[in-house]
């Protein structure tokens, strides 16, 4: 909230903006690039993985949870469809992300568990 230039605590300039600091009182915060640059990729990844669960769900398939950039579909054993398949549908990139080297990776299981 209330974004703007001011003075980092080494004398220089910063971003700055209102949030929640120390024991979660409202108080002028800095920021710098590379979190404002970790905050656009994270963004990014975000919209990415929406629009692959959206692609996912149009084609017909049941995602029961998505953690991070992982989906867990529950697909019956006879369908045909494979991890590659569901992959396909995740490396599809967005108009607005041309150029941007996507490649999903998945495996098969009973249960969810961790690669």
């Amino acid at each position: 909230m209330k974004p703007g230039i001011g003075v980092n605590r080494f004398g220089g300039s910063a971003i700055t903006y209102w949030g929640q600091g120390v024991a979660r009182k409202w108080q002028k915060l800095e920021t710098d690039g590379g979190k404002l640059f970790d905050n656009i990729v994270q963004a990014t990844a975000r919209d990415l993985l929406a629009e692959a669960i959206t692609r996912i769900e149009t084609a017909g398939h049941q995602i029961v949870m998505h953690i991070h950039d992982e989906v867990a579909i529950d697909e019956p054993v006879d369908s045909g469809i494979t991890v590659t398949d569901i992959c396909a549908l995740m490396n599809e990139v967005p108009d607005w992300a041309t150029g941007l080297p996507i490649d999903a990776a998945g495996y098969e299981c009973d249960f969810y568990q961790k690669d």
